[in-house]
């Protein structure tokens, strides 16, 4: 049941960066850099979610001068064949016409991308390579996860205007309001995961 909610909430991550990159309003870094990558070089978004995971694990292992956490490719395989399953679905269903439905789209992309990284999180199962190089940056530079986080946004932020990513308001809202959707949620999945996947006399109240 545990790798059940890992997968669910892997694949409604997937759908939730679908859908802001569909709406047209702009995508968080990560996500714009990918797209960029894909218009501008070649192969699908979800291919590139995987090649880039599997640099960053690589390079994760050496600035910790560990073991590479190879399931963290399990995470981006998943994700990124979640991306290009629903670009291709969706892709005919949703073009935005005007700001409004750009404005929908987007929202509930970004409530989306939130409940499916808190249900997959919760599953404590494989790393995600940005969370651990965020960890490594603040480690090795002595300093807050803020700031450590805010590094890696920027230097996404720098490579996915370099390879044209579609960077737009939605970008900002993406870095503003990301975390804090996900801090709200958090707590209200974890609950109702527990009930579900502790033995009754172990939920935690």
């Amino acid at each position: 049941m545990k790798y059940f909610f890992y997968v669910m909430g892997l694949l409604l991550l997937s759908f939730g960066i679908a859908l802001t990159i569909l709406s047209d309003l702009g995508t968080s870094p990560f996500d714009a850099l990918l797209v960029g990558l894909s218009f501008n070089v070649g192969l699908t978004v979800g291919s590139w979610e995987i090649i880039i995971a599997a640099i960053m694990i690589a390079g994760n292992a050496m600035l910790g001068r560990q073991k590479p956490e190879l399931l963290g490719i399990m995470t981006a395989v998943i994700v990124g064949i979640g991306i290009d399953f629903w670009l291709h679905t969706l892709s005919t269903a949703i073009a935005p016409v005007d700001i409004t439905s750009q404005i929908f789209y987007f929202t509930a992309g970004l409530f989306a991308v939130g409940v499916g990284t808190a249900i997959y999180l919760h599953t404590n199962f494989a790393p995600i390579p940005v969370d651990r190089l965020t960890l490594l940056v603040k480690e090795l530079a002595k300093t807050n996860l803020f700031f450590s986080r805010t590094a890696i946004y920027l230097m996404f932020l720098v490579l996915a205007i370099f390879f044209g990513g579609p960077i737009g308001i939605g970008t900002v809202l993406t870095v503003c309001f990301g975390g804090l959707i996900l801090n709200a949620i958090m707590p209200v999945t974890g609950k109702t995961l527990d009930r579900i996947l502790l033995p009754k006399g172990q939920i935690i109240p």
